[in-house]
């Protein structure tokens, strides 16, 4: 039965995976390690838009072709490093005599189920960063996290025996350690870029709460803020808390409590309608968030200026 053009194709187990690229079976139902190259069929149009239930870790070199994240697309370059979580929705773009270059690690969470690592990956931003946000890896970098992938690639189709989960799962963390050091050398390489952002940030910020006659939406969300300016909510908040020492959240209320204390200090405005032409629903959760930034009520800081 064929899925509708529209309606993504879901991978449920990696043997599935393996079947639909024509490739042999996995030396483990639960992990895998893809050489790009030996993929010679691509899926059809059918399958052109997927949902992978595992885990997908993936170098993509001399990528000639286009991989779609929500409204994006992303042409990539050599070295570069994508990470997916289970039941994000993936489009592709491939020239059907395309001669892939690269390496592929696809984990079920159940490999992982048992180990802490399967709380702690969940930690991991990068894992719902839109594709436009993916790792550009150095020479250096990219060699180290190939390493990696080699020594999972090995252990998986060694001998089975009672260490070898251990063993993988160790490789797996050092990957994603590693993974998380180079984003972090991202953020600090691309200062130029990430200080446009912020100066974004905050333009859409006091944009939003200098409007006439308030904010009839209600307080700006993370999602809100991440759609203006083009990135995925996690990579945003990385980025701020990489520059700032605070996420997206933390800017939002600073931003609100700035201007709260400009029309506090500056017209009669009652406390109550102060929280709702900022865009709170109730002039309680504003009493509250004021006082726990500035140890003040609204009330208390007004009078501070008579």
């Amino acid at each position: 039965m064929k899925k509708e053009l529209n309606a993504p194709y879901i991978i449920n187990s990696i043997s599935e995976l393996h079947r639909l690229l024509q490739l042999p079976k996995p030396a483990h139902p639960l992990i895998s390690v893809i050489d790009l190259s030996e993929i010679t069929c691509h899926f059809d149009e059918n399958l052109k838009s997927v949902v992978y239930n595992f885990y997908s870790i993936c170098i993509k070199k001399n990528f000639t072709g286009k991989l779609k994240y929500g409204q994006n697309y992303y042409d990539f370059d050599e070295g570069v490093l994508t990470f997916f979580s289970p039941g994000q929705v993936i489009a592709t773009a491939t020239p059907d005599d395309m001669a892939l270059e690269g390496c592929w690690l696809v984990i079920h969470p159940d490999f992982i189920q048992q180990y802490p690592i399967a709380r702690t990956i969940k930690e991991y931003g990068f894992f719902t960063y839109a594709v436009n946000e993916a790792l550009h890896m150095s020479d250096r970098e990219e060699a180290l996290i190939t390493s990696v992938m080699h020594n999972i690639d090995q252990e998986y189709r060694s001998v089975i025996d009672s260490y070898s989960q251990d063993v993988i799962v160790s490789h797996i963390d050092l990957l994603l350690n590693y993974a998380n050091r180079f984003y972090n050398r991202q953020f600090i390489t691309r200062k130029n870029a990430s200080h446009d952002l912020l100066t974004k940030l905050e333009e859409l910020l006091s944009d939003y709460f200098d409007q006439e006659n308030g904010s009839p939406t209600g307080l700006p969300t993370v999602q809100y803020l991440s759609d203006q300016l083009n990135v995925s909510p996690p990579y945003l908040s990385d980025m701020l808390r990489k520059l700032t020492g605070q996420n997206t959240q933390q800017h939002i209320h600073n931003k609100l409590i700035e201007k709260a204390k400009v029309i506090l200090s500056t017209t009669s405005m009652s406390v109550s309608e102060i929280a709702y032409h900022l865009g709170f629903e109730y002039p309680q959760s504003f009493n509250k968030l004021f006082k726990s930034k500035t140890n003040l009520s609204p009330l208390e800081f007004r009078q501070s200026f008579n």
